[in-house]
């Protein structure tokens, strides 16, 4: 039987799908409020022209607009990879309590592969974060698309 934390990733990874169906790298986010999903997104750095249009961004602006603030402290974030350091940074502005995501980033992970910002005790806020979840799904969807990448 699937944990709770599997059900939603599973809903980040149909936004990871969508990116990758646009020729995106596909990574998908969802924010949980109250078992509603209030903030949903996927990578549009390509379509957008916009370095900063990554997933958790995406998620993390449509669940301030729809809870009209900037605090999103009863939220949980799901996303089907690690974090940047840009999307740490914006979870930890946020005010986010927890992060689950899928797949480690062994190039940017900053959740705990190669910085740990989302749980480091000197900024004014932690985040408590769960890596792992459906890894082998997100990981391999991420590869698929590299994979196609390089043929071209």
């Amino acid at each position: 039987m699937e944990t709770k934390n599997e059900l939603w990733m599973k809903l980040a990874l149909r936004e990871a799908q969508k990116a990758f169906e646009q020729k995106e790298v596909p990574v998908g986010a969802v924010v949980v409020y109250k078992n509603l999903i209030i903030g949903k997104g996927y990578n549009q750095v390509e379509m957008l022209k916009d370095p900063t249009a990554h997933a958790e961004m995406i998620a993390i602006s449509a669940a301030a607009a729809f809870l009209e603030s900037k605090w999103l402290k009863d939220c949980t974030l799901y996303v089907t990879m690690e974090p940047c350091p840009m999307c740490a940074g914006a979870i930890i502005l946020s005010r986010i309590p927890k992060l689950v995501f899928g797949c480690y980033d062994p190039k940017m992970g900053s959740t705990g592969t190669l910085y740990t910002i989302t749980e480091d005790k000197r900024l004014n806020h932690s985040v408590h974060t769960i890596g792992g979840v459906k890894d082998d799904v997100s990981g391999n969807l991420l590869k698929e698309f590299f994979k196609g990448k390089r043929k071209v």
